[in-house]
Order: C-alpha cells, then sequence, then structure tokens
C-alpha cells in the first residue's frame, strides 16, 4: 500500500505509546482494579447490568445475565488449558457492556445477537489466537546479483506468558521454512511476565529452537515490556545477536547486507537522529539495508532515507479488526493510518507485523480478523525490463 504521509513533530510530547505512564498503560491500571473486585461483588455487578439493560424484565435479566456467565466462564478457562493467561473479569465487563448494547433493537434479534456473540467469542478468545499465518512477501532490489533470494523470517511480538501450542507451532514452522536469517523486532515477554523467571526460561527454550545459516538478530521491543534489567537475561549465552544501536555488514549470495537495529523509545524526535547516525558508517555501493525498529512510528521519519526494508511491529494489528474498518486501536502515535502490513513511503518500504503473542497485563487476550502472523521476505535482484 502506498502511502503520504509527512513526519509529525513529537518534541513536545509527554507521553509515548509503549513506555511507563501512557494513556494505555493507565487504562490497564484501572482494569487490574476490576480483576481485584471479589468475584461475589462482580457476579452482583452484572447481574445488576442485566437488570438495567432488559429493564428489570425477568426472564430476558436472567438470560443476559447467563451469557455474562457463559463469557467469564469461557475466558477464565482458557489458562486451564494452556491457551492463555489473563484475568477474566476486565474482558467479560467489556463483553457485557457489549451485549447490553444490543437490546436498543427488537427483543428476538437482541437474543439473536447474543449467541452470535457467544460464537464470536469463543472463536477470537479460542481459536484466532493460536493460528499463525505465513505471510510470503517479495522485494525486488536492482543492487542486488543474480541467482537465489535471499531468505529473510521476520518475527515479532511474542508477549511469551507460558509455553503453550502456539510457541511451539512457531517452532515447527521457522524449521519448516528454513529461512537464511531471522530477525525479531522485540517484545519478548507478556507485560503481566516480564519479570516472571518460569517465563523468562520458557522464552530463552523458544529461542534456543532459532537457527538460521547468516544469524539470528534481535531488538528490543518497548520499554515497558523489554524491562533493561531483564532483556540482555534473556539472550544470554543464546546464538542470538543484540542489535542494539548497531550497524553490521553480512555477506550474502546476492551481495552485501547490512542491518542495522536501534533500542526503541517511541520517540521519533530523538531516534530518528540515532539511525541518521548509523547509516553514515561505511557500506559498500548499492548495499541492501534493513532496519529493525520495534514502532513503525519512525518510518515517516526516514521515508527519504538509504533504507529499503524497515520491519516493525508493536501494533499487533490491532488484535481486533472489523470488516471494511480495520483495527479499532494501534497504538501507534500516527492512529490507524500505520495498523499492519506492507506500507510504501516513498523510498521506504515498511512492514508491520500483527506478532504472535498478546499484549498482557487486562489487555483481553484476544484476536479477531487479525490472527498471529511470522513474515518471510524473499529477496532478490529486481528483473531487467524486456524490450
Amino acid at each position: 500500500m502506498k502511502i503520504n504521509l509527512t513526519p509529525l513533530d513529537f518534541s513536545t510530547r509527554q507521553y509515548f505509546p509503549g513506555a511507563h505512564g501512557n494513556p494505555f498503560d493507565r487504562v490497564l491500571h484501572t482494569f487490574d482494579k476490576i480483576q481485584a473486585i471479589p468475584a461475589p461483588v462482580f457476579a452482583i455487578l452484572l447481574l445488576l447490568l442485566a437488570a438495567l439493560t432488559t429493564r428489570a424484565n425477568l426472564p430476558l435479566t436472567i438470560a443476559l445475565f447467563l451469557f455474562f456467565s457463559t463469557d467469564w466462564l469461557a475466558i477464565a478457562l482458557l489458562p486451564h488449558f494452556g491457551k492463555s493467561y489473563g484475568p477474566p473479569q476486565p474482558p467479560t465487563l467489556i463483553l457485557a457492556f457489549m451485549r447490553s448494547i444490543a437490546f436498543v433493537l427488537p427483543t428476538p434479534l437482541a437474543i439473536t445477537l447474543q449467541f452470535i456473540g457467544t460464537l464470536l467469542m469463543f472463536y477470537a478468545f479460542w481459536i484466532e489466537p493460536h493460528r499463525i499465518h505465513i505471510t510470503r512477501q517479495k522485494f525486488f532490489s536492482p543492487n542486488r546479483l543474480p541467482g537465489p533470494p535471499l531468505r529473510v523470517l521476520h518475527i515479532s511480538d511474542l508477549h511469551l506468558e507460558r509455553m503453550t501450542r502456539r510457541e511451539q507451532m512457531l517452532n515447527e514452522y521457522i524449521r519448516r521454512l528454513n529461512p537464511d536469517i531471522i530477525l525479531f523486532s522485540g517484545d519478548f515477554l507478556s507485560l503481566s511476565y516480564r519479570e516472571d523467571e518460569q517465563a523468562i526460561q520458557q522464552v530463552r527454550q523458544l529461542l534456543e529452537g532459532w537457527q538460521a545459516p547468516l544469524g539470528v538478530y534481535a531488538v528490543s521491543g518497548s520499554p515497558a515490556v523489554d524491562l533493561p534489567h531483564i532483556f540482555p537475561r534473556i539472550l544470554e549465552g543464546l546464538p542470538i545477536q543484540r542489535l542494539e544501536n548497531r550497524s553490521i555488514l553480512l555477506e550474502t549470495q546476492g551481495g552485501p547486507l547490512r542491518l542495522i537495529g536501534l533500542t526503541c523509545t517511541h520517540n521519533p524526535t530523538t531516534d530518528a537522529p540515532q539511525i541518521e547516525q548509523l547509516l553514515q558508517q561505511p557500506s559498500p555501493p548499492g548495499c541492501f539495508t534493513i532496519l529493525l525498529y520495534h514502532s513503525p512510528d519512525l518510518a515517516p521519519a526516514l521515508q527519504n532515507a538509504p533504507i529499503d526494508l524497515m520491519l516493525s511491529g508493536h501494533t499487533h494489528g490491532g488484535q481486533v479488526r472489523l470488516p471494511l474498518i480495520g483495527a479499532l486501536f494501534t497504538a501507534s502515535l500516527y492512529g490507524r493510518k500505520l495498523q499492519s502490513g506492507r506500507y510504501e513511503l516513498n523510498k521506504l518500504t515498511l512492514y508491520i507485523s500483527r506478532g504472535i503473542g498478546l499484549e498482557g497485563a487486562g489487555a483481553p487476550r484476544v484476536r479477531f480478523l487479525c490472527p498471529p502472523e511470522i513474515i518471510l521476505w524473499e529477496i532478490e535482484k529486481q528483473p531487467s525490463k524486456s524490450g
């Protein structure tokens, strides 16, 4: 998708997505308070909401309360089946308000929508978050040499809580795809488990399975997720190179490859000049350049820089997308203009991964029309134009 996006000035902005104290972070702390409500009291609140929604019509109140309770039970059971490990009460309350809105419609239609809602809830919480999609992309460059394409696997936003079937499938896909190089664009652990010893050991166990002939490279993600005192521990002793504020050159069959990685602060005003400094380091003419940076928000400031491909994540694609509308929320400084997928910004190609895992803390462990993904790039020489 080609887009025109003028870089914005964030020099006076106080809070940034992915950093401590941002508005989304404050919302998650509010969700913590909802989870702290004792279960009997929370059940009474749901019953009162059902009665208020149905104007105290007893049969309808009981029916709606049963739908609320079904959501609560289904979400509460997710950890017991090794699916996800979030608090059940905040998403249950969100769903309860969404279900209540349906009662502005005639009662038969509202009840029908409740049954549909139950099916959608089960799909979005139990099924889609665990179906990893392999996205295939091609990049044709005039500077590459003829021959087999360079196969680059981009992975982002693990947000591991506990090892599940999803993470096992990820490593199965990596072995099956057998890429030349693996690039990870940040966020190893869930917000809820970022200092959890078992999560740290299990993410290390997962990373041990990542292997590629040209190596595995990673940058840290959001500072609120990949904590500075935890991130080095995750990679310690593993065959993964930490690509933080570095530019390195690799020799490939198709010519030299330059990898640039930067620690993400989510502030383009301070991070863009650091990229410009790294770009000043000497490199061979026509060197293909990949930038690995957690947030896509840096792309508008770099759209005319000598960077061929920028690989990012952070947005999760919104996790919940609606037909014709797209993501409801992206945690991007540019709002819904940068959601997920491939964007062409002047000279720069940007890809925003939907990621693997889920945000954590009180955020719902949900995906809808936004499955997790890994992206396999094939970078090869641009075909010559035939006369």
